[in-house]
Order: structure tokens, then C-alpha cells, then sequence
């Protein structure tokens, strides 16, 4: 994957996490919820998921997506961006709807 690719990767994962706004997510809390996204549902699931949402809630699946790439944004620095430092991300983050889980167990 290129770099944007791994950006949306995790923008999707997050999008599909149980991580809210409301939950004040520090930097490790935020990577650990897209690791627990890609493992219960994989990249694919997550970006399904995703599609999902947006096909079925446009406009709250905006506000997240806009919540979760600017947490990711902050989070994994960019060229010539540092990252935020451990636990403190930008405060004034727009709130975020809560996501639904995108499958069930079986």
C-alpha cells in the first residue's frame, strides 16, 4: 500500500470502530481502536462498513468520516506534520455519531 492508501485504510477502520468523540481518545487509544477494527472485520469489512453507512445515513456517515480523518490526520503525521503528542489531540474535533457494529460474530 502507498501512503495514502494506508491513510484511508485507517480513516475507514476508525470510521468503523466502537471509538467515539465523546470517549476523549488519546493517540494510543485511537491506534488501538483501528487495530481491533481491521482485526474483527479486515481492511475490507471496515471500508463495506463504511460504504454502508454512507449508503444508508449520508449525512451522519460525513460527520464521522470527517471526525475520523482528522483524528487520523493528528495522529499518524504527515510529511513535514508532526504528530501529536501521546494523549493529547486536538480538542476541538467535530462529535461524531456512534458508529453501529458493522458484523456480527457468527
Amino acid at each position: 500500500m502507498d501512503r495514502l492508501d494506508v491513510t484511508d485504510a485507517r480513516c475507514e477502520a476508525l470510521f468503523a470502530s466502537q471509538l467515539q468523540q465523546s470517549d476523549a481518545p488519546t493517540a494510543p487509544a485511537v491506534v488501538e481502536a483501528i487495530r481491533q477494527a481491521v482485526q474483527r472485520v479486515d481492511v475490507h469489512g471496515c471500508a463495506a462498513g463504511m460504504a454502508q453507512e454512507f449508503g444508508d445515513h449520508p449525512e451522519v456517515a460525513v460527520e464521522r468520516m470527517r471526525w475520523a480523518r482528522q483524528v487520523v490526520g493528528a495522529v499518524f503525521a504527515g510529511p513535514g506534520r508532526r504528530p501529536a503528542p501521546l494523549g493529547q489531540l486536538p480538542v476541538r474535533l467535530p462529535s461524531a455519531p456512534r458508529a453501529r457494529p458493522l458484523l456480527r460474530a457468527a
